[in-house]
């Protein structure tokens, strides 16, 4: 399928306000709101929206501090990935963990407590990954751009 105009304006709407009733939604792009939940649908159907999902205040979780870790492996061979990424998985406070080509194999997105929470997890989880070579860990000082939306 191929998006068309009204389809990227419902995404562009939905990405934003994801809560969106139907008919504000159909307002929003100007659509009927029969027309509106039928391409929704399709949307939904064709892989277009994967989810819907509630974004969480991390201050308010208890986890305000975003660690970046990068590691290299011993070796690239497959087993040895497939290993790692099924440790890494498992490590609860882990946002996303990304394949690289660059200097590392792996990038991953922490969100911890403090200095002192993530020194628990690189002792309890980082130092117990399958293959690592190497790790370099940089802490954030400030989010200046944060979204989740893609170009539509």
């Amino acid at each position: 399928m191929t998006l068309d105009t009204m389809d990227r304006r419902l995404l562009a709407v939905l990405q934003k306000r994801g809560r969106i009733s139907n008919a504000d939604l159909a307002e929003a792009v100007n659509l009927s709101p029969s027309a509106c939940h039928r391409r929704v649908q399709r949307l939904e159907t064709d892989g277009y929206i994967k989810d819907y999902v509630a974004l969480l205040d991390p201050r308010r979780m208890g986890v305000p501090t975003t660690v970046f870790v990068e590691i290299t492996l011993t070796t690239q061979a497959d087993d040895v990935l497939d290993a790692f990424e099924t440790a890494v998985a498992r490590i609860p406070n882990v946002l996303e963990c990304h394949l690289t080509a660059g200097t590392a194999d792996y990038l991953l997105k922490l969100a911890v407590e403090d200095t002192e929470d993530f020194a628990r997890i690189h002792r309890q989880y980082l130092t117990r990954l399958p293959g690592v070579a190497t790790m370099q860990s940089s802490f954030a000082l400030r989010t200046v751009l944060q979204t989740t939306a893609l170009p539509v």
